[in-house]
């Protein structure tokens, strides 16, 4: 199997830490330039210095994801730099605090809302124009177990993920014919600085999580990193409109 991406561009959200960080480093690794988006600028500049000092063609930018004028420059800036967009993966997205749903507010179905979905069709919309133009690309969408199953006091997160499999598989149907590629991934509980984050708020949780976990732990970074890659390459060349759980056997129950 080919993971060359040598003369590809690449192009990632969220991609100052944990997953999207995995994936840059990963695609810059096999070859590929890599736009870094992440609306935490200074992050996203670190790893790009550590990346360009290794050698690599990165570019940092500074994006948020619920803001259209600026994925729309994103996508521009990625292009004008690079030439043109093989890769994207939209991995841009934020938890919310388990809550009941009579608990629940408006303001936090929005927030969600529009960084964990509508960010991904708007993404989605700019990089497609590009592909389009192309005649080719592959995107891969990050959605989540979430995105498959339902827990109480996640439904405001759930709901938004169960929203990207929907937008990846309609707008899959709409380009499978054209020589662009969409599919989702759906991690399991990876061990990333928003996990972290959850976890020290709740330890209890880590415990729940590892019971409910078939392979005794949790997933790496980098575990997500190297699907994406697959499903961005040669090796997934017939694979569309896909929902990849990648999930230590979570959802196998």
């Amino acid at each position: 199997m080919n993971l060359s991406f040598e003369n590809k561009v690449a192009l990632v959200t969220g991609a100052g830490a944990g997953m999207g960080l995995a994936a840059t480093q990963a695609f810059a690794e096999s070859g590929a330039a890599v736009a870094m988006a992440d609306i935490d600028e200074a992050a996203v500049r670190a790893a790009a210095g550590k990346l360009a000092a290794a050698g690599h063609k990165v570019l940092a930018l500074r994006c948020d994801v619920a803001d259209d004028a600026e994925v729309k420059s994103m996508v521009e800036q990625t292009v004008s730099s690079f030439g043109r967009l093989d890769a994207a993966f939209n991995n841009a997205g934020v938890q919310s605090p388990a809550v009941e749903i009579a608990d629940s507010s408006g303001e936090e179905f929005d927030r969600v809302t529009a960084i964990n979905l509508r960010s991904v069709w708007s993404c989605m919309k700019y990089e497609l124009q590009q592909m389009r133009k192309q005649g080719s690309g592959a995107i891969v969408n990050n959605s989540s177990i979430g995105g498959l199953i339902g827990l109480p006091g996640r439904a405001i997160y759930h709901a938004s993920k169960h929203g990207v499999i929907g937008l990846t598989k309609s707008a899959a149907l709409e380009y499978a014919a054209t020589g662009i590629r969409i599919n989702a991934i759906c991690p399991g509980t990876i061990d990333t600085p928003m996990v972290q984050e959850m976890i020290a708020k709740d330890p209890q949780a880590m415990k729940e999580i590892l019971r409910e976990q078939p392979i005794g732990r949790l997933g790496r970074a980098e575990e997500i990193a190297s699907v994406v890659l697959w499903l961005c390459g040669d090796g997934s060349t017939f694979v569309i409109g896909h929902a990849l759980a990648v999930d230590g056997g979570f959802t196998a129950h």
